[in-house]
């Protein structure tokens, strides 16, 4: 299926879900593990049924899902395709039916707490230093470019974040190469660059808001919040 852009995401109108980094993300209140395992294995029944599951983690009074095709179609500017994990309308119709479930189930969906985090590495020739991040961060060399047409690093095992890097003109720029990359939900930005702020950070950069903000702390150490359009419902 052809990849969705952020506004096709955002008009689909998917309140308990917000769209961060490749994909969709929710998270579900449970009062205890033996909540959180029913809802799994409903989830499971499901998946079976749309043939496509989401990746799911259980925590203290949590369940975290995430939706993503490894198998999207994504359209250069010259018209090749290429096959990329992203959001598509499989994971959008599954979304909707996950609500559904939930809310049979008498689940409380908290989607401002979701978060993912990915690295971020500047350079001037990722193809020459990806395999080594490849290798150290995940151990096998496909990690490289998988699920993207770039040289990302993304493990498919899901244990680290994903690895991309940056153009860097000078290949003697002096300052920092790495910086993370912190995706949040719309709706929490401005209280979280609030916080940033009162612990002593600085907005470097926000010619971008609300979908980047670059922040650094003391030492001049850089991250950069991210921020997708949130569902057009909830604005």
């Amino acid at each position: 299926m052809d990849m969705l852009t952020g506004d096709q995401i955002a008009e689909a109108d998917l309140t308990d879900w917000r769209k961060l980094a490749q994909g969709l993300h929710a998270r579900y209140a449970v009062d205890d593990f033996g909540a959180a395992a029913r809802f799994v294995a409903a989830l499971g029944d499901v998946g079976d049924e749309f043939g496509h599951h989401p990746q799911v983690s259980i925590g203290r009074g949590y369940v975290d899902l995430r939706l993503t095709s490894s198998d999207a179609i994504y359209r250069d500017d010259d018209g090749t395709e290429h096959v990329v994990e992203w959001v598509t309308q499989q994971d959008v119709d599954l979304a909707r039916r996950i609500t559904e479930l939930a809310s049979d189930q008498h689940l409380s969906p908290d989607p401002a707490s979701v978060s993912v985090l990915e690295l971020g590495l500047d350079t001037t020739d990722s193809a020459k230093i990806a395999p080594v991040w490849a290798a150290l961060l995940t151990g096998y060399p496909n990690a490289q470019g998988l699920g993207s047409p770039s040289d990302e690093v993304r493990d498919a095992l899901g244990r680290v974040p994903n690895l991309w890097f940056d153009d860097l003109a000078d290949d003697n720029a002096s300052g920092q190469r790495f910086h993370i990359e912190v995706y949040i939900a719309a709706e929490v930005a401005e209280e979280r660059i609030a916080a940033v702020v009162a612990a002593g950070g600085t907005v470097v950069d926000d010619s971008d808001y609300p979908a980047l903000t670059v922040i650094a702390d003391q030492d001049g150490n850089r991250g950069v919040l991210c921020v997708a359009a949130k569902p057009t419902s909830t604005d």
